[in-house]
């Protein structure tokens, strides 16, 4: 399976960053999304990411441009289907993915590779709504993509040897590292890391640190680059709270029942950086706890 055009459902945070390392290693990008808006700001962030890595010598200008040259976009789902890897990358909800994947099969060729970029939904549940099960797997890259080694690969029950060889082919050419899960809630960081975070909500839920002596305990006392709730709200709380809801649902285990406090963060529209308010207040010159 020789992939060289990659289609790619989202401009957000997650696809506008896989647009960004598979331009840069030399794939020839289609990305799509509902809004030219978000289009247009998608490329933007790639834009200002890879110069930055251009201004740290990461990378040079004339790498920057070629990367850029092999970016389009589109607002048609079905100019997507003559590429040979489709990466969906949007909202992390199964009805959307769905009815994404229903509206592109139409389009796709027999040969295409789909893959998704979810962080905990059922790659067998996703794939058996396809024509394709045996070239769908799971995708997902860690945020920000530019910048974390990792790919988790995600086979289904029905994905075949040879899929699953094309993207591990993917991942080393994108100069990744890629580690296979099983197909089971949350895969295998998601798995370890959200209950983490999802403890770190109920320590400050019942009182038994604030929100700085929580983060400050892991980073110093762990080594943890960043405390769990300063990470919750780099990943979004609602992202969070729908990975543990994905958990509590598949396993049936009361250790992964979401906090009450976070759901109720999540209720009040405080998810975090994305909306400059979560376990931190990000409105002013620094981040200020918000318990």
């Amino acid at each position: 399976m020789t992939i060289e055009q990659v289609g790619i459902v989202g401009a957000g945070q997650m696809g506008n960053g896989i647009a960004h390392v598979f331009a840069l290693a030399g794939y020839d990008v289609l990305l799509n999304d509902i809004s030219q808006e978000s289009l247009d700001k998608g490329i933007a962030v790639i834009t200002k990411n890879l110069a930055r890595q251009v201004s740290r010598d990461k990378i040079s200008q004339e790498d920057m441009d070629a990367a850029l040259g092999r970016v389009s976009t589109t607002l048609t789902l079905a100019d997507l289907g003559q590429t040979d890897l489709v990466i969906e990358a949007a909202t992390e909800r199964e009805a959307v993915k769905n009815a994404i994947f229903e509206d592109l099969l139409p389009h796709l060729k027999p040969t295409t590779i789909l893959t998704s970029n979810t962080s905990s939904i059922s790659i067998t549940r996703l794939a058996s709504r396809t024509d394709r099960p045996e070239k769908f797997m799971g995708f997902h890259f860690m945020n920000p993509v530019p910048i974390m080694q990792l790919v988790e690969l995600i086979r289904g029950i029905a994905t075949d040897e040879p899929t699953y060889k094309a993207l591990v082919e993917v991942v080393e050419r994108l100069g990744k590292t890629s580690a296979s899960a099983e197909d089971f809630p949350a895969f295998i960081v998601n798995r370890i890391l959200m209950p983490m975070i999802n403890e770190a909500v109920y320590t400050l839920y019942e009182g038994v640190g604030s929100v700085k002596s929580i983060d400050e305990s892991m980073k110093l006392g762990a080594n943890h680059p960043m405390g769990p709730l300063e990470l919750a709200d780099f990943i979004g709380l609602d992202t969070c709270l729908a990975i543990m809801n994905v958990l509590h649902d598949g396993l049936a285990d009361t250790k992964y029942r979401p906090c009450p406090l976070l759901t109720k963060y999540v209720e009040a529209g405080w998810l975090g950086r994305k909306t400059k308010r979560g376990f931190y207040d990000y409105r002013g010159e620094t981040p200020v706890p918000t318990r």
